[in-house]
């Protein structure tokens, strides 16, 4: 499975980017974001299933917003009146563990794409 990610770029605090991820293959059951800041271990950002159930990071709610086309085998994350604490390269990842707890395992992690932003 490989997952392509695009859409990072530098912006000014308030701004908005809207990062994309394609999965190649079947489609997946949870598709989510990740990122990871300098010097800080990677956190979830956000996620979504199959049937459109999300989960947003306290940090990120009422800003950010996951959507996917399952058709497309794509997810996407619009990133809404970002802050400088936002800086971090964000990765998409597919879960792979059981109903319990989906990110227990990952089944693939896409390269990575840098979102920078400026204060």
């Amino acid at each position: 499975v490989q997952l392509q990610a695009s859409g990072g770029g530098l912006v000014q605090a308030g701004g908005s980017l809207r990062l994309s991820c394609a999965a190649s293959g079947r489609t997946f059951s949870t598709m989510g974001w990740f990122r990871q800041a300098p010097g800080k271990e990677r956190e979830r950002v956000a996620d979504i299933n199959w049937s459109g159930s999300k989960y947003y990071a306290d940090s990120v709610k009422g800003r950010f917003i996951i959507s996917r086309d399952n058709a497309e085998n794509m997810v996407y994350l619009q990133m809404n009146s970002l802050k400088p604490e936002d800086t971090a390269v964000y990765y998409c990842a597919i879960a792979a563990g059981n109903a319990g707890n989906r990110w227990a395992q990952v089944a693939s992690w896409g390269q990575g794409t840098l979102v920078t932003v400026s204060s």
